[in-house]
């Protein structure tokens, strides 16, 4: 008898402990485009040197979770997966060819997890420092054969339902992929019950009565993006702005929980021009996002799964070099991100042409970078940019852009980016992606089931799995 009641106490004890862990009732997925594990570790380093250490990390919020993992990210036709592959693998939990969003291999419409989440009845919100028609954010509402289908893509939100969406806004508005002219979509979206905020103090103005939200950039800035943390004027939105946007709305009225997506887009951007400072200001950028994120978490922490990833690494960056020291503090000196600088380059350019001087350039890289003020620069640099400023400023040059993936910046500027990259020890493989491994981190119910190696498609299978989506 007292055998049999041990062993029903044991079971009580174990079934009261699974009732009280729950199911996930409220799902953040964080992605983090373009970051791997050494994006990660730079971002660290700096803040350790900062702090006047030589060595060691100051950890981020999200590096401090107690669940840690790795993912392999390859599509289904590419060892290095693209953003749509890649973002469509951690939206649906397959694989695709690379340029597909939301669509398998042989063009078949895949169920994300947002759209499960949403069919199990809970609130959902996608949310991105880029275009909301960007590809990753893409990947968790629509469904179309390429990421270039900027239209196509917006006119997917309505069938979608979603409660929130928010970035820069929208890259072709009125533009289909074959380029013919089109209904705008914004009517479209507000016919669909959409209330769209143009910037945060709009967003405030409208969010108590409005259903269903869309919330951008003001009018007049770039819907492309939210702009560079180094670059961030006071009445743009924020990723943490964003977040927290986010959180409320869909918090308004709803006791069944919710699943948001928040992506840091720009990451990804720097990456591929190799421009470490403005790399790390956007990953400690996601890191303020993550620790709002936190705060709902340690609120709510039997019913909350906080988890964060990345869609692939981008610009195969090393930590340090031969010289077995890192530099990364030289890189607080840097005031503005490379696109911005370039246009700085280009607007004394476009005043006074080659008429320019070596010193007024030396003034611009002085504020702008530290240079000689901060920074001494050696000879071997200083040539690279005098060289660089004469190729480009003579009455004879015939001036070619350099080219990334989302930049052409002036080939001073580049230089300058280059120069500050050598003085800080942060070097790179490519403008590109890579098939390193990317880091998983993971707080909350369910969150042991991303420990160690795993794939991509994995993370939402298990997001599933956790939360009970249909």
């Amino acid at each position: 008898m007292k055998r049999i009641t041990y062993l029903f106490l044991i079971l009580f004890i174990s079934c009261t402990a699974a009732l009280g862990q729950g199911k996930a009732k409220y799902v953040f997925y964080f992605i983090g485009d373009g970051m791997g594990v050494n994006q990660v570790n730079t971002t660290e380093v700096y803040l350790s040197e900062l702090q006047g250490n030589t060595v060691g990390v100051v950890p981020l919020q999200f590096t401090q979770f107690p669940v840690a993992g790795m993912a392999t990210t390859f599509s289904a036709t590419h060892s290095v997966t693209d953003s749509a592959a890649g973002g469509t693998a951690l939206a649906t939990g397959q694989k695709t060819y690379n340029g597909a969003i939301g669509v398998g291999t042989e063009y078949e419409r895949i169920t994300t997890i947002a759209e499960r989440a949403k069919q199990s009845g809970k609130k959902v919100g996608i949310a991105t420092s880029v275009s909301i028609d960007h590809a990753t954010p893409a990947s968790f509402y629509a469904h179309q054969t390429s990421r270039s289908k900027y239209y196509e893509i917006a006119m997917d939100i309505p069938a979608s339902n979603f409660d929130f969406f928010a970035g820069g806004g929208f890259i072709r508005p009125t533009t289909s992929y074959e380029k013919k002219e089109m209904p705008s979509i914004y009517p479209i979206l507000e016919e669909a019950g959409y209330t769209i905020a143009r910037g945060y103090d709009d967003y405030k103005a409208k969010a108590a009565s409005a259903k269903k939200m869309i919330l951008m950039q003001q009018e007049g800035k770039d819907p492309g993006c939210i702009p560079y943390v180094l670059d961030r004027k006071e009445d743009d939105l924020t990723l943490p702005q964003i977040t927290q946007s986010a959180i409320d709305f869909l918090m308004k009225d709803n006791k069944k929980g919710f699943f948001l997506m928040v992506e840091g887009g720009k990451i990804d951007w720097a990456c591929h021009s190799n421009d470490a400072h403005t790399v790390v200001t956007e990953v400690i950028d996601m890191d303020e996002a993550v620790k709002i994120a936190f705060e709902f978490y340690k609120k709510h922490p039997r019913e909350t799964l906080i988890v964060i990833s990345a869609d692939h690494e981008t610009g195969g960056v090393a930590v340090g070099s031969s010289s077995y020291m890192t530099n990364f503090k030289a890189m607080q000196y840097q005031k503005q991100s490379l696109p911005a600088l370039s246009d700085k380059v280009k607007e004394i350019r476009k005043e006074k042409g080659h008429n320019t001087t070596w010193e007024e350039m030396k003034a611009l890289l002085t504020q702008t970078m530290g240079f000689w003020k901060e920074l001494p620069i050696s000879w071997t640099h200083e040539k690279m940019l005098r060289d660089s400023f004469e190729e480009s400023f003579s009455a004879a040059a015939n001036v070619i852009m350099v080219e990334s993936m989302y930049a052409k910046s002036e080939p001073l500027a580049a230089k300058a980016k280059d120069v500050m990259n050598d003085i800080a020890r942060s070097y790179w493989t490519t403008t590109g992606h890579t098939a390193g491994y990317v880091p998983v981190y993971a707080i909350g119910v369910g969150s042991d089931m991303f420990k160690g190696k795993i794939d991509n498609t994995d993370i939402p299978n298990r997001i599933a799995k956790i939360a009970g989506y249909k």
